[in-house]
């Protein structure tokens, strides 16, 4: 196959395991504190993190060098909550209906960019956004006109996770990938080490494979996505990855009995619609100001 089908490949694969990786997380998080899981998941990030690092250009002494200390903590910090955030959101809010409300980071991120990007949005842009945050707004107003307070959980894990983009383009300004991919992990998993151990568990019977399971899919789909990226677009892999949603909605609604609703369906297909057009017109605004011709 050609580098481009691989990166279609590698993109594919890195979905279906990130799929995976929430179904188990869920799983895991109805039966131990999420914070526990999460420290547990982490600790294998941050070893996956360390072992790229060795193997880079100069190794862990190149990798370490950074020029921009404040906002790699930040970024650290910032990750392991909003994973919190995110497994705890699975099991109180549901699989399908959190992913359906983290679909919508693209639209937060657009909109964070003009403040702390200086980056200017134009009127496509501020249109498609209008029509994701109405998609958000469907889907966080119930059928029986009720709101759930418990929504407010993937909600903040979605601008979360916008500001973790965020401080990841300032981070590329002056650092390599392979440095803000190895701060991710070892400061993330340091943070979440100050927390983790006042929620530890015993993990019971199958458990263990469970949480074996979680920590080979969290390295292996960071692997494949970080393999697609080095042979596709970002343009291209972005869009592929609202296809998670699909996967977890068939997941919630099969595996743990979930119920998708008029106001989820239309929302989700509303916010996903608006993210990948924002996600084109970025890519068409990058290259134009690059002096490159639009793809």
């Amino acid at each position: 196959m050609t580098p481009k089908a691989n990166g279609y490949v590698f993109t594919l694969l890195a979905i279906v395991i990130f799929a995976m990786q929430d179904g188990i997380s869920k799983h895991l998080a109805a039966l131990y504190p999420p914070v526990f899981v999460a420290m547990i998941r982490y600790w294998a990030f941050a070893g996956f993190a360390a072992v790229l690092a060795a193997r880079a250009p100069g190794g862990f002494a190149a990798t370490m060098v950074t020029k921009k200390p404040l906002i790699q903590l930040l970024r650290g910090v910032l990750l392991p909550v909003q994973i919190v955030l995110v497994i705890t959101s699975f099991t109180i809010v549901g699989l399908a209906q959190s992913q359906a409300i983290l679909a919508a980071t693209p639209l937060f991120v657009a909109l964070l960019s003009m403040p702390l990007l200086g980056e200017r949005v134009g009127w496509r842009r501020w249109s498609a956004i209008s029509v994701g945050l109405l998609g958000v707004l469907l889907i966080l107003r119930p059928e029986d006109g009720s709101f759930n307070v418990n929504f407010l959980l993937p909600l903040a894990a979605a601008v979360m996770f916008a500001f973790y983009v965020i401080t990841t383009r300032l981070a590329s300004r002056g650092d390599s990938a392979v440095t803000s991919f190895f701060y991710t992990g070892v400061v993330g998993a340091f943070a979440i080490t100050l927390v983790g151990p006042f929620f530890w568990a015993t993990l019971s019977g199958t458990d263990w494979v469970w949480m074996v399971l979680l920590c080979i899919t969290g390295t292996s789909s960071h692997y494949f996505l970080i393999r697609a990226y080095d042979m596709l677009d970002a343009a291209a892999v972005q869009p592929l990855t609202y296809l998670q949603l699909v996967f977890a909605s068939v997941m919630g609604v099969t595996i743990f009995g979930e119920t998708l609703t008029t106001n989820m369906v239309f929302g989700s297909v509303l916010v996903v619609a608006a993210g990948i057009f924002t996600i084109w017109r970025e890519h068409v605004v990058s290259r134009r100001k690059s002096g490159l011709p639009p793809q």
